[in-house]
């Protein structure tokens, strides 16, 4: 299970990817041209898991020749874990959206 540093980490990163800023919707990143693009978010949070994993995967491999601290794989594991649980909830409910939107009468 994560500990609470790391999820506060991983929320405090999709606010500074996010970077809304409060105010009016053009002045917050909303509307066409302002800010990142959806799929531009969604490489970039790909990416973040991608790297977790691959850190994750170091420091395993550190720690099998003797190069770690078990503290530092169980830390590396359980920020990717939270990466991708984000990731898969973010997933399911692009999913459902879709779904809800599909329902909608023309």
């Amino acid at each position: 299970m994560a500990s609470p540093t790391v999820a506060a980490n991983a929320y405090a990163n999709l606010a500074r990817i996010l970077d809304t800023g409060g105010g009016k919707p053009s002045e917050a990143g909303i509307g066409p041209g302002a800010g990142p693009s959806f799929g531009d978010l969604v490489k970039e949070a790909i990416g973040n898991v991608m790297d977790g994993g691959r850190k994750s995967d170091a420091q395993t491999v550190a720690l099998a020749s003797g190069k770690a601290n078990v503290m530092d794989v169980v830390t590396a594991v359980a920020e990717t874990d939270v990466k991708v649980s984000t990731l898969v909830s973010v997933r399911d409910k692009v999913i459902q959206a879709y779904e809800d939107i599909m329902k909608m009468p023309i």
